[in-house]
């Protein structure tokens, strides 16, 4: 029997067999273990889940549904699958030189101040901001909190150790993202790893936390989160900018990726923009 052509409220169309098995295999995914990927891009999360289904050797979503929800192994290879871990160090280097530029000048009138990095994947992205603020003089006021759903990922996040033959492109980066120093001075090779100093983990918490599931757990200066919400649906992406806009303390800055925008969200107007080009933006009083 074919199955007639239904759009549901996560934007699943049913023009397939195979279209319902995928949203059933979400909808257990999030029963079983917690984890919402509901509304994340359908056509994103077509790639990845075929990508595990060939890996597994199965021929049906149903058939990795089955395979998913009894063997926490399998849910683990697909959970990396479809948490989106691509990162590197100072990964777009005008976004740090912005940083330094807009933000920097604003972080030397606190105190003391807190980071909230959402979506940190393996914590390239973290350990970067963690120089930059050391750079500025600034780290020592700083309490960075980098979460991610991924706890397999959080963990080398943790380590704080890379892959070392990718220094020299992150070399690059730090360059031109405006480094003051000589990058390996922040790191020791080790075989095929860069560990980085452990002093510049000291002010940073790593935490689990699920941009689509959970809630705000504290008040930030400034609030990270880039190249994530593009994986995400208009829907998701709405709740997700009300979750940073309960989160940000009044005058805080947040930080989108290169694709994405505050623009035509319902929190628009309550912020201004820093850099239109690197998508900083400053909550209104």
């Amino acid at each position: 029997m074919a199955v007639g052509l239904i759009e549901d409220t996560h934007g699943w169309r049913h023009d397939s067999l195979e279209d319902l098995e995928a949203e059933l295999l979400l909808e257990a995914i999030h029963r079983h273990y917690g984890f919402d990927f509901r509304e994340y891009s359908p056509a994103s999360l077509r790639r990845r889940l075929r990508k595990r289904l060939e890996e597994e050797e199965l021929d049906t979503f149903s058939q990795l549904q089955d395979r998913v929800l009894h063997d926490a192994a399998v849910m683990e290879r697909l959970l990396l699958d479809l948490s989106i871990n691509v990162t590197a160090m100072f990964r777009d280097p005008g976004f740090y030189a912005s940083f330094r530029e807009h933000v920097v000048p604003l972080l030397r009138t606190y105190p003391y101040f807190r980071v909230w990095h959402a979506g940190c994947s393996t914590g390239e992205e973290v350990y970067s901001m963690a120089i930059l603020l050391h750079e500025e003089g600034l780290l020592d006021r700083a309490r960075i909190y980098a979460t991610d759903m991924n706890e397999v990922v959080l963990e080398r996040a943790r380590s704080a150790i890379f892959p070392l033959d990718r220094m020299k492109d992150h070399t690059t980066n730090y360059v031109r993202a405006g480094g003051t120093a000589a990058f390996s001075d922040y790191y020791l090779a080790r075989y095929d790893g860069a560990l980085f100093h452990r002093w510049l983990g000291e002010n940073i918490v790593f935490a689990p936390h699920n941009l689509a599931t959970d809630g705000p757990f504290n008040e930030f200066h400034v609030i990270l989160c880039r190249n994530v919400m593009i994986y995400f649906d208009p829907n998701l992406q709405t709740r997700v900018h009300g979750l940073f806009r309960d989160s940000l303390a009044r005058r805080g800055v947040l930080g989108l990726g290169a694709k994405e925008s505050i623009q035509f969200t319902a929190h628009a107007d309550e912020y201004d923009t820093l850099d239109k080009t690197w998508k900083l933006y400053r909550r209104h009083a």
